[in-house]
């Protein structure tokens, strides 16, 4: 199998059916979800960004949502019976998930962290998420990758607002 990371290799193990896409990885280019979705040619609310969040500097968290949407930090927080989230910094969550920066997947980590996935990615027939390297992507269907990791869904994210209209 092309792209076989500790990400691919936990879904093959679990019997869940994913493909592999890899593109470009441009460090500096970005919003990397937002690459990654221009890149394999997909619509960037199929195409899922995922971060690692500390909620009240006690509990890590995985969440999973559409590359061009924002995080509810509040919202997550609450999820988990706390006040606020903020994102962890790069070096502690590469520690913990085994995974580094760009590359992030919620599959296979080596500390599984509890893992939110936005209620809107639910609605597509087929998402990307990262496969645990820089420039690779599985393409999977949402119930199966909320199922293989046991994800929480939730409404933890949103759209930005539209740009405005010049007069």
């Amino acid at each position: 199998m092309t792209g076989q990371t500790s990400a691919t290799r936990f879904l093959a193990r679990h019997g869940v059916p994913f493909s592999v896409h890899e593109y470009d990885y441009a460090p500096g280019g970005g919003l990397i979800g937002m690459q990654a979705a221009a890149a394999i040619g997909a619509d960037p609310a199929c195409v899922l960004k995922t971060l690692v969040v500390m909620v009240d500097r006690t509990t890590p968290v995985c969440l999973v949502v559409p590359a061009d949407h924002k995080v509810d930090f509040k919202k997550v927080a609450g999820l988990f019976g706390g006040r606020n989230a903020r994102m962890m910094a790069p070096e502690r969550a590469a520690e913990l998930t085994g995974f580094h920066s760009g590359g992030t997947s919620p599959f296979g980590q080596a500390t599984q962290l509890p893992v939110v996935l936005s209620d809107v990615a639910m609605a597509q027939p087929h998402v990307y998420i990262n496969a645990g390297r820089q420039g690779l992507v599985v393409g999977i269907a949402p119930t199966d990758a909320q199922a293989v990791v046991g994800a929480k869904i939730a409404d933890i994210s949103a759209p930005p607002p539209p740009a405005p209209v010049a007069p």
